[in-house]
Order: structure tokens, then sequence, then C-alpha cells
């Protein structure tokens, strides 16, 4: 059996943090390619490495805070070098990297340095080969991964290595220069290596103990999901849930291979398993909920718009033209409503209703803002009566009026509009009718 763990930043932010990864990696011989991030930060006040080496790379005319940063970032991993009793000297890694800061080779060659250094930490700590996925993880000159070569130039890196540390995070682009996937890309990198070497589990370590059914910070202590599907985990993610990096999923779900996300600090806890299908019964009839403020709402309102030939598509080419794209577009036979982002929305306001006009010579339209959207999501809601309508109860109750629902044909996934006000208390009244009162 093969295992791909990838361990973030909070798991490896102190010497005492790689001991209990490194127990964890030792306790089972199949975990044998290992992918971490840059180390965390060590306590609630404290400065993540990545952070730092911005600070570093961004203060090279101001020669004090250069050197005060850069002895910083040197004595963080010292401080763990010498935690683990390691006879390692990172002395020559560190003078390319002043270097090349010196130099100005680009922000997302200092951003990847973190995961870089760490990943030698780790090898030498563990005894694993170290492995450069500059090596390996390709990108297209416009930062985009080169997805089929890459799969193609792992295989064949990685076919003669029984064990294996690769740095996450960052890859190669065409012209030589280093890429970097977004932040909490180094799930991306754990989940191209897993697809690429046909891993049986992909382990996802981290600081909680698995997919949480709501946001922590709005819902006190809310319930683990035990097993969850791709599909419902990429509706969640995009609707703002946690944890992963929502582009981590495609590598995986292509292969099949199951993601098990797991907490460091609680190895003994199962986590959730992040699966392609599955015949077990969720526990609750939703999985999760998730949502985000900000958005806006456009309706357009005509009588006998139904029977117009291309009404949609006239109003959405308004919307192409100045490059807005759409979350949502619920509709009526006499009206259409598009629900975008606020922030890219006032910029072209004015001009999108001329267009409009121009366009469908609507009755009127009719311009919202402050919207929240909140997925309610769930393989359980599709053999359960009554789901919407104990949605519409719980926010009734609470006083919070509907701004917009949209249940696609799936069945596995509504969302309400909320205005932005009343978004914490709508999840946690959705939370409290699907969840608590089935505990």
């Amino acid at each position: 059996m093969k295992k791909v763990v990838k361990f973030g930043g909070s798991s490896l932010a102190s010497a005492e943090q790689f001991k209990k990864v490194g127990e964890i990696i030792r306790s089972d011989a199949a975990r044998r390619y290992v992918v971490p991030s840059a180390p965390g930060k060590r306590h609630s006040g404290d400065t993540k490495v990545t952070d730092l080496l911005y600070q570093l790379y961004d203060s090279t005319e101001d020669e004090a805070l250069f050197q005060e940063t850069l002895e910083e970032i040197k004595g963080r991993y010292q401080e763990i070098i010498d935690g683990l009793s390691l006879d390692l000297d990172l002395s020559a890694e560190f003078a390319e990297l002043e270097k090349n800061f010196r130099a100005q080779c680009g922000r997302e060659y200092a951003a990847s340095r973190g995961e870089y250094l760490n990943g030698h930490v780790m090898a030498a700590y563990l005894g694993f080969p170290f492995v450069d996925p500059a090596d390996m993880i390709l990108f297209h000159n416009d930062g985009t991964l080169n997805a089929e070569e890459t799969e193609s130039a792992v295989a064949e890196r990685l076919k003669d290595y029984d064990c294996a540390v690769v740095p996450g995070f960052y890859g190669r682009k065409e012209d030589g220069s280093i890429a970097t996937f977004s932040r909490g890309g180094s799930d991306v990198t754990g989940s191209v290596i897993a697809g690429a070497i046909h891993a049986d589990l992909y382990e996802n370590w981290t600081d909680v103990s698995g997919f949480l059914c709501a946001d922590p910070h709005i819902v006190e202590d809310p319930a683990v999901i035990e097993t969850i599907t791709y599909q419902e985990l990429r509706e969640l993610s995009y609707m703002g849930a946690g944890v992963m990096h929502e582009d981590a999923i495609f590598p995986v779900r292509k292969e099949g291979i199951p993601i098990n996300i797991r907490n460091t600090n609680r190895p003994e806890d199962s986590g959730t398993m992040i699966v392609s299908s599955t015949c077990r019964k969720p526990r609750y009839t939703i999985t999760g909920i998730a949502g985000k403020k900000g958005f806006c709402s456009i309706t357009v309102d005509k009588d006998m718009m139904n029977s117009e030939i291309g009404f949609c598509r006239k109003v959405l080419q308004v919307f192409e033209d100045n490059d807005i794209s759409l979350e949502h577009m619920p509709s009526g036979i006499d009206s259409m409503t598009i629900v975008v982002h606020q922030s890219e929305f006032l910029d072209h306001e004015q001009k999108i209703v001329t267009g409009i006009h121009r366009a469908v010579h609507p009755d009127q339209i009719i311009l919202e803002d402050d919207l929240a959207l909140i997925a309610v999501v769930g393989r359980g809601m599709k053999d359960q009566r009554g789901t919407a309508a104990r949605v519409f109860a719980a926010l009734t109750h609470e006083r919070i009026n509907v701004k917009m629902i949209d249940q696609g044909s799936s069945e596995f996934n509504i969302i309400i509009g909320v205005k932005g006000r009343d978004f914490e208390n709508a999840i946690r009244a959705i939370y409290t009718i699907f969840v608590l009162t089935q505990i």
C-alpha cells in the first residue's frame, strides 16, 4: 500500500510538532511520500515563515531590516534543527536564497523557499531522499499548472523512489522560473503526487480532526463530517469552507483516490474520509453548511420574457462584455436574477445597467446589495422530504428573510441568499435544525 501524506504549516511550526509528525509517519510503513508546508505560527502572536520571506524580499533596500528578518528566518529553522538534534547545515541554502533575493528573482521564488527549506529539514529528520518539486511540478508561463506533463514528470521522477520528501506549494515554469500555487497550495502538490504515483490514499494532516459541518467561528464546536464525497466537498469549498485547497480535489478524483483529513495533534481521531462515492448513509440529512458575504443581485423584469427568444443570452452577454462572472441565476416566467460579486460589479454598475436596457428593454431593473450566499449541501437530502421546508422554518423562526433560493437538479445542494447582517444567524439556525436537533 502507498500513502502520500501532506502536513500543513501548523503541523510543522516547531521541533515539538515535527516530532509528532515523525511518530505519525513511522507508525505506518505505507506513509512513504511526504509533502511538507513551510513552518506556520507557533502561537497566536507568531508570524508564518512565508510571511517573513515576503518581508525579507521586500526589504532589500533596507539593509538593517533585511539582516534582521534574515536572521529571524534562520533562527526559526535552526530552532527546529536543534530541537530535533539533527546534524544539518543550511548555510549553503541560505547563501543561495540571499543572493537570489538581492537579485529580486521574483516573489514566487521568495514564497517557495519556506517549503524548500522545510523539505530539507524533514528529509534529514526522516532519513528520506529530498526531491525538489521544481524538477517535476510544471507550470505554463501564464502561471497555470500543466497537469498532463506534470503527471508524467512526477511518475517518471519518483518511479525509483520507495520513499521521498517533496516540498509542497511550488514548481517550475517553462522559462525555468519558480511558480507557486495560491496559499494552501501544498494540498495541490500532495494531490498531484498521489494521482501520478497511483497512491492508495492521500492523507492531509492539519490542525482539525476532519472537515467540520460548519465554520467553527460561527457555530460553537460543530460536528465532524465522517464521510463526504468529492462533489459535496467541491460545493462546500467553493462556498468558503476551509481545510483543503479546492484545486486539490481534481488530481485524486480522476484516479478515484480517497482523501483522509486528519489532525496532527489528535492522530487517534479517524478524521474525515473524502471519497468519489459511497453507500454510507450520512449521520445527518445535510453534510455541511458554508457561505460567503459580499454579493449583489441584478433582477431584470419584463412581461412575456419567457416567449422572447435569446432574452437570457442577451442579458448575460452584457456581463460577459464587462468581464463579470455570475454566481447564480434563479429565474421566473417574467424575471431573471443574476447574482455576482459586489466588488466586481460596482466599477461597472451603470455600464451594465445601460447595457441591459439597450439589449432587452426591460420593464425594470432592481439592484440589491449586501447579500450573503449560504450553501446547504448533503447527499442525504435527496432521499428526505421537506428539506427546503425545514430550511425556511429555521430561518423564519429567527426572523430572517430569504432573498433568493436556488436548488440544482442533483438535489444535494440548496443555495439561500440572505442579507449580510443575517449571515451568521442564518448558518446557526440551519445547523441547529439539521444537526443539533438530531444529536
